[in-house]
């Protein structure tokens, strides 16, 4: 279980606190989506849990244990907004195994799978991929790191319909292994798999009914 209490981010440069008290909870096998417009906080809260910022005060625990910034990088996997402009490998494989030179193929056949790109060869750039491929490879390239939480900023942000369908059927079968954080500025399609949903405005999180987000969206 996920646990974030009171959760603070005021930089010293900045006259009001990015986040305000941001309190949330989530269960393994969940997937939380948290939905705010740009400037809301919401990428600043995946970079909190993903150990890459420092909050300012507040409890950040995973089964009741307090978690530093360097137990959150092992803890959380982080895929951000457009992450196929950081891809760096020449082919799938080598984007998978970037950092990882020890993985063996079951392994990375697995992951594959779990994201719909198993029928693709690993010799392929991820260059020549479609922009839905491209996500659910960024997501593999996380998930080969056997992360317990899934941070994802935006995954459908810049896709057609038909690969939004695609990447929300990928992320409902992940959520059956994985504990799910999305945040987006626009429900869509993601609302109608999540379990726990919140709206963040101007650093203030609250929780909403997972329908009430789907009736909006339809």
């Amino acid at each position: 279980m996920l646990y974030i209490q009171d959760l603070t981010y005021h930089p010293p440069a900045t006259p009001d606190a990015i986040l305000q008290s941001v309190t949330l909870e989530l269960a393994p096998q969940q997937m939380g989506l948290i939905i705010g417009p740009s400037g809301s906080g919401k990428s600043t809260l995946l970079e909190i849990l993903a150990g890459l910022v420092k909050k300012t005060s507040g409890s950040l625990r995973w089964r009741d244990q307090e978690l530093a910034p360097e137990n959150l990088q092992q803890l959380a996997g982080l895929v951000f907004q457009f992450p196929e402009r950081h891809f760096c490998g020449s082919t799938i494989l080598d984007e998978l195994r970037l950092g990882h030179p020890e993985l063996d193929k079951n392994r990375i056949d697995h992951v594959l799978r779990e994201v719909g790109l198993s029928h693709l060869s690993q010799d392929t750039s991820p260059r020549s991929l479609s922009g839905g491929q491209q996500r659910r490879l960024a997501l593999a390239v996380q998930l080969i790191r056997q992360p317990f939480l899934l941070l994802l900023d935006e995954p459908t942000a810049g896709l057609d319909w038909s690969m939004r369908k695609q990447l929300t059927s990928v992320l409902a079968k992940l959520k059956q292994s994985w504990c799910l954080l999305v945040v987006s500025h626009d429900a869509g399609e993601l609302a109608a798999i999540a379990d726990r949903c919140w709206t963040l405005h101007h650093g203030e999180l609250h929780a909403v009914e997972p329908a009430s987000l789907v009736k909006a969206a339809g």
